[in-house]
């Protein structure tokens, strides 16, 4: 069994921390995310789904063109090979958790 991690120990910034599973023997990856308004990452994309879980404030997705508005408490998941962003949209700061089914994040950016 692995000992718990701290998120302060995982690689990253105050905006996000990474989490890659083959670095914990975990089949599953993933960022926590703290946004302050208006930031996001550009436009990229990811060979499996993106799943999006919002913990607090409001974000403006972009995926493959389609704006779609999601807040705390709701879920938004990006199929496979679409190209995705967000920004921050709210007046507070962003928190989510982004899971990537796979032992290690793969993406592309397009910007």
């Amino acid at each position: 069994m692995t000992p718990p991690i701290q998120f302060t120990d995982l690689p990253g910034s105050e905006r996000a921390r990474r989490f890659e599973g083959r670095d914990h023997d975990a089949t599953v990856s993933f960022f926590l995310n703290t946004h302050a308004p208006g930031e996001g990452p550009g436009l990229h994309h990811h060979p499996y789904e993106e799943t999006f879980i919002l913990i607090e404030g409001g974000a403006t997705f972009s995926v493959d063109g389609e704006t779609i508005e999601a807040q705390a408490g709701e879920i938004v998941i990006v199929p496979a090979n679409a190209i995705h962003g967000f920004v921050n949209s709210g007046s507070e700061r962003l928190k989510f958790v982004s899971i990537h089914p796979a032992d290690h994040v793969i993406q592309e950016f397009l910007e």
